[in-house]
């Protein structure tokens, strides 16, 4: 079952076309969504303008060190996640759900039906994929979120967020599940070969509402980031100031001075319950 294309043994009813013309649609569709959302939300502009602010007010920095120590610690790391199991669930569902899409292209296109099977390890990583996803997604989804976590809230609480990781988890799951019926030869392979393709069209079509297009932006952010600590413009301070450490300090204290005890809530913040 783990060494059999899926792809390649579809219903007379959906050939192999119809899935390449899916999947094409899928990344158009995702396409689409980042582009309605950079506009709506107007993070392309905000962060270019943030990029010349920073170059025009901050310090020379080397740009080119920064943006390879951004792809490793933020990107392929994680490292904006202090929390390890956080951070652990959230490489298993990147690293799972980047391996799902690759092989998934793959057999879809390059080994599209029976009469070019595709190598063995081609579906098994297929199979590892899906797999990392269901296994870092759930873990996160029962055992991670604050809301559930730290805020005491039942698991089954579903917000407009959570459409990214939930239709993510229906997909894979939806996937693995057609996948071994089809393997099986059961009847109900086709049922749940349905299920899955609406559970990825809401997955790859719902980006404009859904957080899909945040990993998109994250690399940017994190490397805007760093540019405004390494040139010292994410202090604030006049250049002067950022140069001096005594001048930076005494404008620390006077920030902390003038600041209310409440730190501007207005009222005493609540202690922490469900931790």
């Amino acid at each position: 079952m783990f060494s059999i294309n899926p792809f390649a043994h579809l219903p007379a009813a959906w050939p192999a076309a119809a899935m390449q013309a899916f999947v094409v649609l899928m990344v158009l569709a995702v396409i689409v969504g980042t582009l309605l959302d950079m506009a709506h939300k107007r993070s392309a502009a905000f962060f270019f303008a943030k990029a010349r602010k920073s170059r025009d007010v901050g310090q020379p920095v080397n740009t080119a060190s920064i943006a390879v120590k951004t792809v490793v610690v933020d990107v392929l790391a994680s490292g904006e996640f202090c929390n390890p199991r956080r951070r652990i669930a959230h490489l298993l569902t990147m690293y799972g759900f980047v391996l799902y899409l690759v092989t998934t292209a793959v057999l879809v296109f390059a080994y599209p039906t029976a009469a070019d099977p595709a190598p063995a390890l081609v579906a098994q990583l297929w199979w590892l994929g899906g797999a990392m996803v269901l296994a870092g997604g759930y873990w996160f989804w029962f055992f991670i979120r604050v809301d559930v976590a730290a805020e005491g809230q039942s698991p089954w609480r579903v917000m407009r967020a959570d459409l990214f990781i939930l239709s993510l988890l229906a997909s894979v799951t939806l996937g693995l599940v057609w996948a071994a019926l089809q393997a099986a030869g059961h009847g109900a392979a086709v049922v749940f070969l349905g299920l899955y393709l609406v559970a990825t069209a809401v997955l790859f079509g719902g980006v404009y509402w859904s957080k899909f297009a945040h990993m998109f932006f994250k690399p940017a952010a994190a490397f805007d980031k760093r540019i405004a600590e390494a040139n010292g413009t994410n202090a604030n301070l006049p250049l002067q100031t950022r140069d001096d450490p005594a001048q930076r300090e005494r404008h620390s204290m006077e920030l902390l001075r003038d600041a209310p005890m409440d730190m501007g809530l207005g009222i005493k913040r609540e202690a922490p319950r469900h931790y």
